[in-house]
C-alpha cells in the first residue's frame, strides 16, 4: 500500500474512489464523477502525491466540462436574482449574479445547484466602481477560500456585454437593457480563469503553484485551463526536490462584500 493510499476515509482509498469516478462518467453521472474525483485529489494533494494528482485532474476536467455543456444547452443567459439566490437555483442554466448579491452569494448557489444535481455555471460582475482605472470595464470575480482558511478572491476585466449604458442611479453605476448573449458569457469565463493563471509565480517551485491552483480551482472550477494547467505543475513538481521553505501568500482582500 503506498504512502497516499495510508490517506483514507472511511476504508475507501483513492484507487478506490478514482474507479468509482471513472464508473460514474462512464454512466454519465457527472456529479457522481465529481465528487469522487474531487475527493480524491483532496487526499492526493494532502499526501503530496502529484503523480496522482496529475492523473485524477482528467477525470475530474472531464465532470465538470460534461456539467458545463449540460449548463450551456439551456441555451441563454440568465439574470440570477436575489430570491433564485436565496431559494435556490431549480434549472440548468448559465446565470450572472450582480449587485446586490456578490460572489460568496453564487458560491454558494452554485454548492446548493451542485447538491440538487442542477448543471449551472454562476459568474459575478461587480459594480463598475471596483474597475478603478479600468474605467468601463466590469469586474468579474469568484471567490474561494485557501489552504489556511482564509478568504480568496480571482478577478478579471472585461468589456461589458452589447447594450449595457452607463448609469448614475443603482449600485452597478450602468443598466443592462438585455441579458448577455452566450458568446460574452463564456468569454467572461476563460477571462476569470486566465486571470487566475496570470496569478502564478513561475519563480515559485512548482510544488506551490500546485497550491495555489487547487485555491484557484477551488474558486473557479469550470475553467478547463486551470486543471490542465494543474495537470503541468504536478509534473514539473514531480521532478522536483520538495521545497526547502515555506509557501507564502500575501494577505487577500476581503471577497464577500464590495
Amino acid at each position: 500500500m503506498s504512502a497516499t493510499d495510508r490517506h483514507r476515509g472511511g476504508g475507501v482509498s483513492i484507487d478506490d474512489l478514482m474507479d468509482r469516478a471513472s464508473e460514474a462518467l462512464v454512466r454519465c453521472d457527472y456529479f457522481e464523477a465529481e465528487s469522487l474525483a474531487g475527493e480524491g485529489l483532496r487526499r492526493a494533494h494532502s499526501a503530496r502525491d502529484h503523480e496522482r494528482m496529475a492523473r485524477i485532474a482528467l477525470p475530474l476536467l472531464e465532470s465538470r466540462r460534461q456539467k458545463m455543456q449540460l449548463a450551456q444547452d439551456a441555451g441563454r443567459v440568465r439574470t440570477l436574482d436575489e430570491m433564485a439566490a436565496r431559494v435556490g437555483v431549480c434549472e440548468p442554466g448559465l446565470y450572472l449574479a450582480q449587485p446586490p448579491l456578490v460572489a460568496a452569494d453564487a458560491r454558494q448557489a452554485r454548492l446548493n445547484a451542485d447538491r440538487r444535481r442542477i448543471p449551472v455555471v454562476i459568474l459575478t460582475r461587480e459594480p463598475m466602481s471596483r474597475a478603478g482605472e479600468r474605467s468601463g470595464l466590469w469586474p468579474i470575480v469568484a471567490v474561494g477560500v485557501s489552504m489556511s482558511g482564509k478568504d480568496l478572491s480571482v478577478r478579471a476585466y472585461v468589456a461589458p456585454p452589447a447594450g449595457v449604458r452607463p448609469s448614475d442611479r443603482g449600485i452597478t453605476r450602468d443598466e443592462m437593457r438585455s441579458e448577455p448573449g452566450m458568446e460574452w458569457y463564456l468569454s467572461a469565463c476563460e477571462s476569470l480563469g486566465d486571470a487566475a493563471i496570470a496569478k502564478l509565480n513561475p519563480a515559485d517551485p512548482a510544488a506551490h503553484r500546485v497550491d495555489d491552483l487547487i485555491e484557484f480551482i477551488d474558486a473557479w472550477p469550470t475553467h478547463e485551463k486551470l486543471h490542465q494547467q494543474l495537470i503541468d505543475e504536478c509534473r514539473a513538481a514531480m521532478s522536483q526536490p520538495p521545497p526547502t521553505f515555506e509557501r507564502r501568500r500575501g494577505v487577500s482582500e476581503n471577497p464577500w462584500s464590495f
